[in-house]
């Protein structure tokens, strides 16, 4: 089968598949971490390859920007494809000065100023959460490995350019750890779908310090959130 968005066969993806939100991201990690790789999806350059990472079959797959972008793919993968699990692995920007460049988030919640959630009509709002048995598991991994690690809640926004450039700190004020714009909606997907999803982060950036990555960096290092996604998988 295959859908607007993707091109893939069913059984073409593995039952757990990795989603950084750049597809050179995700090639990166296909040429550097799998074996046999296969290329499954193509449409729009959203690359995603299929191998096998120390003998279990692994899927990576870009997600690209935002919410509605991971929405549909994420949304197809569980539905469509026989998904069981994603792992977003990406890179998100510190609010909270614990948090160090290069440090890893994992992000047991996700907050957002966004209306994703208004679609299942809630009397309410919808708090997002990860899978615990996957959040337990990174953070295990991490911890083994001496990788600078965090747990706890971070910001899904909509918004990258925001007209109110000091408003991250009311949210900083409530404990959120960090900011990037897919989580959200990766976990109310799998909450419906009654699927698994983790979201791991690396700080690119910190709104506290100003420190920032480069482009290159974010695209073709953060290792150490890539062994401990694939590691779970």
């Amino acid at each position: 089968m295959s859908t607007p968005h993707n091109n893939a066969k069913k059984g073409d993806f593995a039952e757990t598949v990795l989603m950084p939100g750049d597809p050179l991201r995700a090639k990166y990690i296909a040429e550097n971490f799998l074996e046999d790789v296969v290329q499954v999806n193509g449409v729009r350059n959203m690359l995603a390859y299929t191998g096998t990472y120390k003998g279990k079959r692994v899927s990576v797959m870009g997600s690209g920007m935002g919410m509605p972008s991971i929405g549909i793919y994420s949304y197809e993968l569980f539905a469509f494809y026989g998904v069981e699990t994603i792992i977003r692995i990406g890179s998100c920007g510190a609010y909270a000065p614990q948090c160090k460049l290069y440090d890893l988030i994992i992000a047991s919640g996700a907050s957002t100023n966004s209306a994703w959630a208004h679609q299942y009509q809630l009397n309410g709002v919808f708090s997002a959460i990860a899978d615990f048995d996957l959040t337990r598991r990174a953070y295990e991994v991490a911890r083994k490995n001496n990788f600078p690690v965090h747990v706890g809640n971070i910001l899904s926004s909509d918004i990258f350019y925001n007209d109110m450039p000091e408003i991250w700190m009311k949210w900083r004020d409530m404990g959120i750890l960090g900011v990037e714009m897919e989580s959200y909606a990766l976990y109310c997907n799998a909450a419906k779908l009654n699927k698994k999803a983790l979201c791991i982060l690396t700080v690119s950036d910190s709104f506290v310090t100003k420190e920032e990555t480069t482009a290159d960096e974010r695209q073709n290092s953060f290792r150490n959130m890539m062994e401990v996604a694939l590691e779970i998988a």
